[in-house]
């Protein structure tokens, strides 16, 4: 399971009443790992300025890698970040993830970082099989 979601947002699920911040809540503290760098990620771009920060250091474990990839691999997920944060996230490989600010100057930055030629770029013999 990905995420531990509490008997009373199972409930409120099954009966289609599902909030956002609710779900956002169980995403933080289910995927401490990843919501912790996506975090960080904006606060870089608020503080410094910048319109892009990316984070390029591995997972420190299997189990935060996981987590990592859980948030990044759901749609659900990643849009509810994604919408909490004000931000576009990009992820290559198992753990580059970047953040874009909402700004029309950030969709050719975006796409380059989307490219094939990117994730073509992006690869490595220790990250093969992670």
């Amino acid at each position: 399971m990905s995420l531990d979601v509490s008997p009373a947002l199972l409930e409120k699920a099954e009966r289609g009443e599902v909030d956002e911040r609710e779900f956002v809540d169980c995403v933080r503290t289910s995927l401490p790992y990843a919501w912790e760098l996506i975090s960080s990620l904006v606060a870089q771009v608020k503080v410094d300025g910048t319109e892009f920060a990316d984070n390029q250091v591995p997972p420190p474990s299997e189990q935060a890698r996981g987590q990592l990839l859980r948030a990044m691999a759901s749609d659900a997920i990643r849009g509810a970040l994604q919408r909490h944060f004000g931000v576009r996230l990009a992820f290559q490989n198992c753990h580059r993830v970047a953040v874009f600010a909402p700004a029309d100057s950030t969709e050719e930055r975006y796409a380059r970082f989307t490219s094939v030629r990117a994730q073509l770029l992006n690869q490595s013999d220790e990250l093969r099989d992670c």
